[in-house]
């Protein structure tokens, strides 16, 4: 970690220390990361915000359209539960072989 030093007037002291003690930071340092965290999310909100506003005009969410988002949902579980279903039978299909081989190994 880097080490920073700033320079505050009497009254920033003074409310820095408040703060440090009202909200039980361990240290100004402490209160200081907290302050530029919250500035780094205020700023990537206000990018997201920008961001919107900026990738064209709303689209209303009307049920017909939660009804298709819902088909898209049921259509892709319904193909991962097929290719799941398919990858076990295969597994089946290999450890039986695997067994079948094993067993002719050991009459022989």
């Amino acid at each position: 970690m880097t080490t920073m030093n700033i320079s505050l007037p009497d009254e920033m002291k003074a409310f820095v220390d408040a703060q440090v003690a009202d909200r039980r930071y361990g240290n100004a340092s402490e209160y200081m990361r907290d302050l530029i965290r919250r500035d780094l999310a205020r700023e990537q909100f206000r990018a997201a915000i920008l961001a919107g506003l900026e990738s064209g005009p709303a689209v209303e969410w009307t049920p017909a359209h939660f009804k298709g988002l819902r088909a898209e949902i049921a259509h892709a579980e319904s193909l991962n539960a097929k290719a799941a279903g398919a990858l076990a039978e295969r597994k089946a299909r290999t450890a039986s072989a695997k067994t079948v081989k094993a067993v002719k190994k050991k009459a022989t």
